[in-house]
């Protein structure tokens, strides 16, 4: 029996989180020949070059590809991807491709899959992204063949959007896989591994967005005036490399003098998770305070409209770009402590679900040929 060839397409820090516990399963099993192929931010010297920590990963058959151009032309990155992975799959003739989330590099694969005839797998389509990730998202779900989603509600979705619903499998979110892991260090270790001092501490994570660009120095002054004016310690992780995201670093330039601050390019995922962990709270626009942050009832303050709609949890406090609102807002989640979980993204087995699936006969039987389907 010949072995089914599988390719992971990866972007950014963020989605490599979400499909590592995914590519080990596979790797590690002896009826499939899984490959990687790697680019986005993971090439970025500027972002930390977080293909090095996919290379620590121990993952076999990674190929690495440079689609940067410029931050101001997405959509020249996208048909840069777009040439270089179709080139790669022509060479290695994959069965399945495996894309996530709502991000050029996962567009670029779903349409070189779709256009070459080639299974195509989207993890976590279904959900709200906001802004121009929105429209991303579900375009990837139109491309791709088979849905791999989160949760029930994100399957609802996909079928209002006229997908098959045999062909959309819940099996929670991935990250979950390693966030429930027992093999995480230990905060004193993330901690000297990271030089941090302080004890206590809150996480901001802030991305541009891409449809907000004139507005995103007004936003992360304000922003950053609130950091400082809250007289907390903080650890800082980098944007992503999206439109404005220049904007954003020169702002935290103001950031560099204080002691109650650390600033880190990217962090290695599992040593987040443990940060993330122990924070006080978690605040900017990352889906980690509408995901992750919930499920560890970890506080959020969710700033404007990027996470707009995605999660209902309680756990979540959203408000826009205002000092006096950040403040209260931090002042607010600091008397709450640990908060109830209340959020559904399955139950840390999302690679044992998958693993299942793709021994299943039928799995490799759903058609490349899609017609949209009307609701009954």
């Amino acid at each position: 029996m010949n072995k089914k060839k599988i390719v992971f397409l990866t972007g950014t820090r963020a989605d490599f989180g979400k499909i590592k516990s995914l590519i080990k399963i596979t790797q590690e099993s002896d009826i499939f020949d899984v490959h990687i192929f790697v680019t986005g931010m993971h090439m970025i010297s500027k972002y930390g070059k977080t293909i090095i920590e996919i290379e620590k990963s121990g993952f076999k058959n990674i190929y690495p590809f440079i689609n940067h151009d410029d931050i101001i032309h997405m959509d020249r990155n996208l048909a840069k991807t777009i040439e270089g992975f179709s080139h790669y799959i022509g060479e290695i003739k994959p069965n399945l491709i495996i894309v996530h989330g709502d991000r050029i590099e996962a567009m670029a694969g779903a349409i070189v899959g779709s256009l070459n005839n080639v299974l195509v797998a989207h993890i976590e389509g279904g959900e709200l992204s906001g802004t121009i990730d929105e429209l991303i998202r579900h375009s990837i779900s139109k491309l791709s063949h088979i849905h791999l989603t989160s949760n029930e509600e994100a399957k609802k979705r996909l079928i209002q959007m006229g997908e098959e619903e045999s062909s959309v499998f819940t099996i929670g979110s991935p990250d979950l896989d390693v966030m429930n892991s027992k093999k995480l260090p230990s905060l004193d270790f993330v901690k000297n591994y990271y030089e941090i001092s302080f004890d206590k501490y809150a996480i901001l994570m802030f991305h541009p967005v891409t449809t907000e660009v004139d507005k995103i120095k007004e936003q992360v002054k304000t922003l950053v005036d609130s950091i400082l004016e809250s007289n907390m310690n903080y650890i800082i992780i980098y944007p992503n490399n999206d439109l404005g995201s220049n904007i954003i670093l020169d702002e935290y330039e103001r950031f560099k003098n204080s002691k109650r601050i650390k600033i880190f390019p990217s962090l290695r995922f599992e040593y987040f998770l443990v940060l993330l962990k122990n924070a006080k709270f978690i605040i900017g626009n990352s889906s980690a305070g509408i995901r992750e942050a919930p499920y560890y009832e970890i506080p959020t303050i969710n700033i404007g409209n990027r996470q707009k709609n995605r999660s209902l949890s309680k756990n979540i406090l959203n408000i826009d770009f205002e000092k006096v609102l950040i403040l209260n807002g931090i002042e607010k989640v600091l008397t709450l402590g640990k908060m109830k979980k209340d959020i559904d993204f399955g139950d840390g087995n999302s690679d044992k679900k998958f693993l299942k699936l793709l021994k299943s006969e039928l799995f490799w039987e759903i058609s490349n040929q899609k017609q949209f389907r009307d609701l009954i």
